[in-house]
């Protein structure tokens, strides 16, 4: 079986009776091309079924129309709402979207922004618990711009879009000290990342200490990303007499709602859960998660918009954007 020709730029030319340039230029959106000429390169571009080559296209205009985003775990949900709000707008630009998947392993996040920047991309979108010095260094040599989305840069050097985790944090406290509760846990992720260290453990503290409460380190637990891990967990803050918990993930604040229940505790009555994240994991368990309320898609999409205009040389008045959070309560506080 003969296999099919693909149509060229020359045929598209040869169709038309325009020189090659004149193709090209109406194929980059160049103005500089009369409505007639235009009108018919572009019919002759449908009838021939012509795919412009992004690459050749890219020499041309030296863009690649090409986005990179470092992920820390595709399957995450919260990961993956950011990342729907990154796509719906670079489809809306006219961007094609690479993903890659670190694992969370900075050794991972510096290949894939390398191998980003091997590949020309016009601009990278990094998300990720914490920015690695090896990944930070990384990220200063590549020649085009980079927007953190969830991300928090320690130095605040990056362009980046948030939520305020320390107002966040201490308004859960404050919620649960309302009703009642002496002793709160606080459950993060590792304590060397600055989210955790510098928003999260600040919030908690600065909450504690709005509502008359000393800070107990006994209280303080930090956890993996999952849900056995807020299993294993749980039976450490069980043994602190603890009796609320405000937990990073909704994986692990399921974990350890679990746990709580298989000890015989009713939740919220015996103990309440705040967890932070929203995502489906909140919504469809029974009771479901209180939490706090983070646009994640408008995370996703405004950092991809502030990428585009970093990408065009656009001036861009506020490179550390923060979004407004909300709490959305259900059945694990009682209020």
């Amino acid at each position: 079986m003969q296999k099919k020709q693909t149509a060229t730029i020359y045929d598209v030319a040869s169709r038309v009776g325009v020189s090659l340039a004149t193709v090209s230029r109406v194929v980059n959106g160049n103005s500089n091309v009369r409505e007639s000429t235009k009108r018919k390169v572009l019919d002759a571009i449908e009838e021939l079924g012509y795919h412009p080559n992004a690459v050749a296209r890219g020499l041309a205009s030296k863009k690649t129309t090409t986005i990179g985003v470092v992920m820390p775990d595709v399957t995450d949900m919260y990961y993956s709402e950011l990342a729907r709000g990154i796509d719906d707008v670079a489809n809306m630009y006219h961007y094609d979207v690479l993903l890659t998947n670190t694992d969370e392993d900075p050794v991972r996040e510096t290949m894939a922004i390398n191998n980003l920047a091997s590949k020309q991309v016009d601009g990278i979108i990094f998300m990720g618990n914490e920015l690695d010095r090896e990944v930070l260094k990384t990220i200063s040599s590549v020649d085009a711009p980079v927007v953190l989305a969830g991300s928090i840069d320690a130095e605040k050097v990056l362009p980046s879009v948030n939520i305020d985790y320390i107002a966040a944090t201490k308004e859960a406290v404050e919620m649960v000290v309302k009703n009642g509760h002496e002793r709160v846990a606080l459950v993060t992720g590792p304590m060397e990342y600055a989210i955790n260290k510098q928003h999260r453990l600040v919030g908690y503290q600065v909450g504690l200490e709005a509502a008359g409460q000393e800070f107990d380190e006994d209280l303080l637990f930090a956890s993996h990303q999952d849900y056995s891990a807020g299993y294993q967990i749980a039976d450490k803050i069980f043994a602190t007499n603890a009796t609320a918990a405000i937990v990073h993930d909704d994986e692990v604040a399921l974990g350890i709602m679990n746990y709580m229940r298989d000890q015989g505790k009713s939740v919220p009555e015996d103990f309440e859960i705040i967890t932070s994240n929203d995502t489906k994991f909140a919504i469809v368990t029974r009771p479901a998660l209180t939490s706090i309320g983070q646009p994640k898609y408008d995370i996703g999409a405004v950092a991809m918009r502030m990428l585009t205009k970093l990408m065009n040389n656009e001036v861009v008045d506020n490179m550390q954007v923060t979004l407004p959070h909300t709490f959305e309560k259900r059945g694990t506080t009682i209020n």
